[in-house]
């Protein structure tokens, strides 16, 4: 038996899952990780972009929840 691991976009996750839950179950044998990084280093660029719009009079400190709170 081989393993791999698949990185898969949310779009189109549920076809993939449909799609191999109707292959053989004693051929395939799905295991799905949950585990989230938590790596926020990919909304710096919309921190950037959010406070040097100069369009918002939030704090930073409400910048950032309002990001974590979209994309968590």
């Amino acid at each position: 038996m081989h393993s791999i691991r698949l990185d898969i976009q949310d779009n189109v996750f549920d076809k993939v899952i449909y799609f191999l839950n109707n292959l053989p179950k004693n051929d395939v044998k799905i295991i799905e990780n949950n585990f989230i990084e938590e790596d926020w280093s990919h909304l710096e660029s919309e921190i950037d972009k959010g406070l040097s719009s100069g369009i918002s009079d939030k704090s930073h400190e409400e910048i950032i929840n309002h990001i974590k709170r979209k994309y968590v």
